[in-house]
């Protein structure tokens, strides 16, 4: 798995882009509640995601939940119309407890629905399960996982991450307006914390 700055996976031997917690629309629904959000924000998730395939052609895209943040808004219909020039990628959805429209919705965005997946020794949910499937390891979103750092002068800075623990892994959120939730680092895990275009280990020692 090559892992993205964008706060995907590529999996290249079988051109699957894998993301977890994308939550379009999730600017629209603080709009409309009156939260004040500058427009332009709206679109900088599904540019990113259009952006990367693009560069990546994949034969499958999977959406770990979350794809959308609540009910219909405009992001619905400009994902629609997005996804629809990509007829040569299959796009699937492990269901999110934020994927709360009826099941009709996702099928006119012809997506692939799953409550999990399994691909080679991934499998693939929305929520980290706590009881682990023998001989394969569980890769999930849901938590958006952050890792505090501190410098030298008692600065800090929280960033997304994605973190592998002996039996099952977390992907940062994709979304652009997203939070973060600071981690328990296990022993025997791998952290990766992202910054802007760059990814770096965490060393836990």
């Amino acid at each position: 798995m090559l892992l993205l700055p964008e706060k995907a996976v590529w999996i290249e031997t079988e051109k699957i882009l894998l993301m977890a917690d994308v939550h379009m629309g999730k600017v629209e629904h603080f709009r409309k509640s009156g939260i004040a959000i500058p427009h332009h924000a709206a679109n900088k998730t599904q540019e990113r995601l259009e952006s990367l395939i693009k560069k990546l052609e994949p034969s499958h895209v999977i959406f770990l939940g979350d794809l959308f943040h609540s009910i219909k808004n405009n992001s619905f219909d400009q994902f629609k119309t997005m996804i629809a020039r990509y007829f040569n990628t299959e796009f699937h959805l492990v269901i999110g407890n934020h994927d709360i429209m009826p099941t009709m919705a996702y099928q006119e965005l012809n997506l692939k629905i799953y409550e999990e997946m399994v691909i080679g020794k991934l499998w693939l949910t929305h929520e980290p399960q706590d009881e682990i499937k023998d001989g394969l390891y569980n890769l999930a979103g849901h938590i958006h996982p952050g890792i505090k750092l501190t410098g030298k002068a008692r600065q800090t800075i929280t960033l997304p991450c994605f973190y592998f623990g002996p039996n099952r892994g977390l992907l940062p959120a994709f979304g652009y307006f997203t939070g973060k939730s600071l981690i328990k680092i296990e022993k025997n895990s791998d952290t990766f914390a992202i910054a802007e275009d760059k990814i770096f280990y965490i060393n836990n020692l």
